[in-house]
């Protein structure tokens, strides 16, 4: 890791990072105003807050993450310019291509997408370009995670008590994913990350990706102890 001691870098704070965040707080706002108008008012604190986790679980996999697989698979440029101009080069033959192009966000250009997973990649540099590992995990969050999430706030809505095992098989996903996708990062002395400040280790790094630990670990105790409340229930009633 780099030294978390050395001077921060000029663009820290620019116009790109700033609607960057506040964007990620939209997706959250936009989940707690959904809250209101769809789930009843008798609705526990306890699953309303898993609605909203859920559902802005939903947007970030399909907005955020969707916007970056988007990039990996059709944003491109010539690989002699690219890599000229210091862009990571993508895997061999990706996506039957040799070695004639370069992908990812650093292919997008303006695209306010691309320039904001531009912005994450200076904590970890994997992001602005095609890492494999990455890209097969986020196919999976993406299309199955994001869909499932969505579906969990279904379920809450029309009060199923199957949620619970829902709950429990996402969560499982999400801790599966992180541990996956930073696994590789610890077991080669961090070569792609830059912790070099408070911005990058803290708030990128550390923040960003730890929500997605503490809350699935928090799913996953709060969903097995009401299935096993309901099969105490069910084992004090047949023992009747």
């Amino acid at each position: 890791m780099a030294d978390t001691t050395s001077s921060l870098p000029v663009d820290l704070f620019d116009q790109t990072t700033i609607i960057s965040l506040l964007f990620t707080l939209a997706i959250v706002a936009a989940a707690y105003a959904t809250s209101r108008q769809v789930l009843a008012s008798s609705t526990s604190s306890t699953l309303r807050f898993f609605f909203i986790w859920h559902l802005a679980d939903a947007l970030c996999h399909f907005i955020l993450e969707g916007s970056f697989l988007y990039h990996c698979f059709f944003s491109h440029v010539p690989a002699e310019d690219a890599l000229a101009a210091g862009f990571h080069p993508t895997p061999f033959n990706f996506l039957g291509h040799g070695a004639e192009r370069v992908y990812g966000a650093q292919a997008g250009g303006s695209n306010p997408f691309a320039q904001m997973w531009m912005v994450y990649a200076r904590a970890d540099r994997r992001w602005a370009g095609v890492d494999l590992g990455v890209v097969s995990l986020e196919l999976l969050t993406v299309f199955f995670d994001g869909t499932l999430a969505l579906y969990i706030c279904y379920c809450i809505t029309k009060k199923d008590p199957k949620t619970s095992i829902w709950m429990i098989i996402l969560a499982t996903c999400e801790l599966y994913g992180g541990f996956m996708t930073f696994c590789p990062e610890w077991l080669t002395g961090n070569i792609n990350l830059d912790t070099s400040n408070f911005m990058y280790l803290w708030v990128y790094l550390v923040f960003f990706n730890t929500l997605w630990v503490f809350i699935p670990l928090y799913v996953i105790w709060w969903a097995v102890g009401d299935i096993s409340g309901a099969l105490n229930e069910r084992k004090i009633k047949k023992n009747l």
